[in-house]
């Protein structure tokens, strides 16, 4: 896991206008919150950058911008703070580097059960087919 930490000033919040119904409020009301992080210009450490970079997220323009956009809640603090969860959650996930995979072969032992199981099963459904009187 990488140790990352952002600046609020590396971050853009923009207060635009919601979606969908909600009468009138939602026509004069800016609760909406666009937020974007640009990673090519960020403190995130250069590891990281690339990992975000080659994550394959819509949320990731080619610029190598972030957009999200939050418009779940009424309030607008309450949407800023959804839309920066959002993106930690992004991060957090490039930030955690898989284990790499260690080949290994099957046991002797599981190698014959498998064998004894596909031969036990061919058994059963030979006994399904028709009998031949022949």
């Amino acid at each position: 896991m990488i140790n990352f930490h952002i600046s609020p000033d590396e971050l853009e919040l923009t207060a635009v206008r919601s979606q969908g119904p909600g009468g009138q409020n939602v026509n004069k009301v800016a609760s909406a919150i666009q937020l974007r992080f640009d990673v090519t210009v960020s403190s995130l450490p250069p590891e990281m950058k690339e990992r975000v970079l080659a994550m394959r997220d819509h949320r990731i323009s080619k610029g190598g911008v972030i957009i999200i956009k939050s418009q779940e809640h009424r309030s607008q603090d309450m949407n800023r703070m959804a839309a920066m969860l959002r993106l930690h959650d992004l991060l957090e996930l490039a930030a955690n580097i898989p284990k790499t995979r260690k080949a290994t072969r099957p046991t002797r032992s599981s190698q014959k059960k498998r064998v004894e199981s596909k031969v036990k099963h061919g058994q059963t459904k030979a006994l399904r087919s028709k009998a031949n009187w022949d």
